[in-house]
């Protein structure tokens, strides 16, 4: 086994969970919401970035803003259908709503898509770099460098920006920040955009690295699913280190005994880590870390 090559793999699959979990963190963190959706979320870019090329004959860089703005579009209508049920707070029908409209978005795919693979062709997948025993694309450093602006400017924002100060008192008393005047229908209607975009952002970066199916949004919203409660519960900083630690876990796990086996043995650790620090490693974190 190369262990530097596979500690590179690791990092590059830790930024891509991350990336993928960013807009299900802030979610989680001010609406209080779980999206069973989000897997389907991050198929529909991967496959929006693919259709625009193929379609259009647009280059890969042209496709990137279209997938965007489609996801940030498809998380509106999703917030805008079920925005009653958001400021009722009543999470057991938003699960349920989420699993379902993911399943749409499933089937909807399928029918305009098809069921069989196909390849985002990206010119950074043909520009590589040898260090020593290391191999890597430029894909792969966009991924990385895109994650960590991603997470820094989001930091910012909360931590800094007016936006992210309502969006705390919206996770901290939806009501009480209503009286104080916020328009909590748009702040929520602005968190679910964000995740659709920021989904939208994150397949168009991975998925180039490996084929796209319709049916891949699974395996995304339960690796996400597991960096979101590892890192603590809307924690910026708890999301970004899980999601590395997720990585480097998977990339040796993978190397060592299958990669059939990484979702399984990410469950056998994350189980007892949740069962002895409920909060997750950031539990004393919030929004703005």
């Amino acid at each position: 086994m190369n262990v530097w090559q596979q500690l590179v793999n690791g990092v590059i699959m830790g930024h891509a969970y991350a990336l993928t979990a960013i807009g299900w963190t802030l979610l989680l963190g001010a609406a209080r919401l779980v999206n069973f959706g989000h897997g389907q979320m991050y198929m529909l870019g991967a496959f929006m970035a693919w259709w625009v090329m193929h379609a259009t004959g647009l280059p890969y860089v042209a496709a990137i803003p279209a997938a965007v703005l489609t996801g940030a579009l498809l998380g509106a209508v999703m917030q805008r259908a079920m925005m009653r049920l958001t400021v009722q707070q009543n999470l057991v029908s938003l699960m349920i709503v989420t699993l379902g409209f993911g399943q749409i978005v499933e089937g909807t795919a399928g029918l305009a898509f098809g069921v069989r693979p196909q390849m985002i062709a990206s010119p950074l997948n043909a520009w590589t770099l040898q260090w020593g025993p290391v191999l890597l694309t430029a894909q792969d450093i966009a991924v990385v460098v895109v994650t960590i602006i991603m997470f820094l400017v989001l930091r910012a924002v909360m931590a800094h920006g007016l936006i992210g100060s309502w969006v705390r008192m919206v996770a901290e008393d939806p009501r009480l920040t209503q009286l104080a005047g916020v328009n909590i229908s748009k702040i929520y209607l602005g968190i679910f955009a964000f995740e659709g975009a920021a989904v939208a952002l994150a397949a168009t970066l991975v998925a180039p690295r490996t084929p796209i199916i319709t049916s891949m949004g699974f395996d995304e919203v339960i690796m996400t699913f597991v960096v979101v409660v590892l890192g603590g519960v809307g924690s910026v900083s708890g999301s970004y280190f899980a999601g590395l630690a997720m990585g480097l876990f998977s990339a040796f796990f993978g190397a060592l005994v299958g990669p059939t086996y990484v979702t399984a043995a990410a469950f056998l650790i994350i189980i007892p880590i949740m069962v002895l620090r409920p909060g997750g490693l950031a539990s004393a974190g919030g929004l703005s870390r």
